[in-house]
């Protein structure tokens, strides 16, 4: 068994080399444990040891010995015996130990609520994982009409307002790694005009922009920053003009700078690059 310098030191030795030669440190059976969780959360009607089997291209003899691995570690059950595997909970409760993410959310919800609140429209929160943008915390709007995404959804990054707010808004490090992953997985080429669009999402301080898959919903979004001012997660608002309202998007625009700000400043961020123009508190 290797001591905790010498893990230590094989680490560091991995990060330091090209991403090609990691290959040497690959480890099938995780892999392929990943790959059935993965497998088993895009299918909301569960799975048998066949159909698992058959979408992963491998035997059903070593995803049966998974299967078992899984199930006797709780992370999935037989919805019927016999039949039908599907997902526990237990990946939810593990993704809500995360402190960091939990305090930011717990932050939020207030806020949410009060653009909600204020504004008669539906407010989220979202952020970047694995080239897609997920939703963390969602707020409805109040009343009997409106528009909103559910808790968790995930869509493409480019499909969305807080997608292209939170790429303006990140390092260029982090924007190419973000854009790698999603070229990888998309296998589409990220649009020659992206630097352009971004540099003036980064000029107004938001993106606003219609929506890409409802018509006459216009989604407003800002970016939460952190103390590197580098945006982490995005407030936004999928706006429908219904009969009667009296607040338009400019309205809107307020109330979510407002809550982005707040947000930001209070997870320790740089609120002031938020606001295009405004000098930031070493240029004061």
């Amino acid at each position: 068994m290797l001591s905790a310098a010498a893990m230590n030191r094989t680490l560091s030795r991995v990060r330091r080399r090209p991403v090609l030669s990691r290959a040497r440190y690959s480890a099938p059976a995780l892999e392929k444990g990943l790959d059935i969780l993965e497998l088993f959360a895009s299918k909301s009607a569960g799975l048998t040891g066949a159909e698992v089997a058959r979408h992963l291209g491998r035997s059903i003899s070593e995803i049966f010995r998974m299967l078992v691995c899984l199930e006797k570690r709780g992370y999935i059950c037989e919805a019927v015996p016999g039949e039908h595997f599907e997902l526990t909970l237990k990946l939810f409760g593990l993704a809500h130990r995360h402190h960091p993410l939990e305090r930011l959310v717990a932050q939020a919800r207030p806020l949410l609520q009060e653009v909600a609140n204020h504004t008669g429209q539906s407010c989220h929160l979202a952020m970047l994982s694995d080239a897609a943008i997920i939703v963390v915390a969602q707020v409805d709007a109040p009343g009997s009409m409106g528009f909103s995404l559910r808790l968790g959804a995930q869509i493409d990054l480019f499909d969305t307002a807080s997608g292209h707010v939170i790429l303006a808004f990140q390092s260029t490090v982090a924007r190419q790694r973000a854009l790698s992953v999603w070229q990888r997985r998309s296998r589409h080429r990220v649009p020659p005009s992206l630097e352009k669009h971004l540099a003036a999402i980064r000029a107004r301080g938001h993106e606003e922009m219609p929506s890409y898959q409802v018509h006459g919903v216009l989604n407003i979004s800002y970016p939460i920053l952190n103390q590197h001012g580098d945006a982490i997660a995005a407030v936004s608002v999928p706006f429908i003009k219904r009969i009667g309202d009296r607040l338009g998007p400019k309205q809107i625009r307020e109330k979510l700078q407002s809550a982005s700000e707040r947000l930001t400043a209070g997870i320790g961020g740089k609120r002031t690059l938020l606001l295009p123009g405004i000098k930031s508190d070493d240029q004061a």
